[in-house]
C-alpha cells in the first residue's frame, strides 16, 4: 500500500515537473501560452514584480517576501499532511503486527492483510491517501514559483546583498547554506525515523542534491531555497515540537546506555 502511494505521488510529480521544464529556458511574458504558463508561472512572476515595486525595487527582498507568502498560503496543507503522517506513524506498530501475522506471500493471505490494514485505518479514522492530496496541490505551486524566478527577466538584471540574482553566488555561501538548512529541515521532519535505512539515505541525499544544483543555478534560486528551508524549519518546530523533544530524549537515553 505504502509503495503504491509513493509510486503514485512520484509519477504525478514527475508529470508536473516535466510539464514545467519544457520551456525552462524561455522568459515568461504575457504572451506565453499554455495552461502552465498562463495560470501558474506568469501570475507568480507578476507577483514577484509587483512585490519588488512595493519593496523599493529590490527583487531579492521580493523573492524573500513572496516565498514567505506562498509558504503561508500552503501552510494549512502542510499541517494537514503532517498530522496525517503522525497518525500513520502511530499505527506502525499495529501494521507491523499485521504483516507478521500475514507473512505468507500467497495471494489469499495478502488479500487478508490488505483487508485487515484497511479495517485498521477505518477504526482509527486514518486515510492513507489523505497525505498525498496536500502534496499534489503543493507541487505545482512550488515548481511554478521556481520557474517564475528562473524565467522572469527583471530578476536577472538586479543584485541583492553580495551577489547578482541572475548569476551564481561568487563565494558559494548561499549553496552551502541551502544544503545545511535542507539537512536541518529533513532531520526535523524525520525525527524518530532515523533507523529506517531509506529515510537515513534521504537525509543526506537531498542536501547534497540541493548543493550541487545551487552551485550551477542563479543565486536567486539559492535564495529561494534558503528562505523556504528556514520557513520550513520554523514551521516544523511548532508543528512537531513534542515529537522532536521525544526523539531527542530517546537519542540521549540511547547514548547514556552506551
Amino acid at each position: 500500500m505504502k509503495k503504491r502511494i509513493l509510486l503514485f505521488v512520484g509519477l504525478l510529480s514527475l508529470v508536473v515537473l516535466l510539464t514545467g521544464c519544457m520551456e525552462y529556458d524561455q522568459p515568461i511574458t504575457e504572451e506565453s501560452k499554455g495552461f502552465w504558463n498562463e495560470y501558474i508561472v506568469y501570475p507568480l512572476s507578476m507577483l514577484i514584480v509587483k512585490m519588488a515595486e512595493i519593496a523599493g525595487g529590490s527583487y531579492g527582498l521580493s523573492i524573500i517576501l513572496v516565498t514567505i507568502l506562498i509558504r503561508l498560503v500552503i501552510l494549512p496543507l502542510m499541517i494537514k499532511q503532517t498530522k496525517n503522517s503522525k497518525a500513520m506513524q502511530a499505527l506502525q506498530p499495529e501494521m507491523k503486527k499485521l504483516r507478521e501475522k500475514y507473512s505468507s506471500k500467497d495471494q489469499k493471505t495478502q488479500q487478508k492483510l490488505q483487508q485487515e490494514t484497511m479495517a485498521l485505518f477505518q477504526t482509527h479514522g486514518v486515510n492513507p491517501l489523505a497525505g498525498c492530496f496536500p502534496l499534489i496541490v503543493q507541487m505545482p505551486i512550488l515548481i511554478g514559483f521556481y520557474h517564475a524566478i528562473s524565467r522572469t527577466r527583471e530578476i536577472a538584471e538586479h543584485n541583492f546583498l553580495w551577489f547578482d540574482l541572475g548569476d551564481k553566488d561568487p563565494y558559494f555561501i548561499l549553496p552551502i547554506v541551502a544544503g545545511i538548512t535542507t539537512f536541518i529541515q529533513q532531520k526535523m521532519m524525520m525525527a524518530g525515523m532515523e533507523n529506517n535505512p531509506q529515510m537515513a539515505m534521504m537525509l543526506w541525499l537531498m542536501p547534497i542534491m540541493i548543493v550541487v544544483f545551487a552551485f550551477s543555478f542563479p543565486a536567486a534560486l539559492s535564495l529561494y531555497w534558503v528562505v523556504g528551508n528556514l520557513f520550513m524549519i520554523i514551521q516544523t518546530y511548532f508543528i512537531k515540537g513534542p515529537d522532536l523533544k521525544q526523539a531527542k530524549a530517546a537519542e540521549n537515553a540511547g547514548g547514556a546506555k552506551k
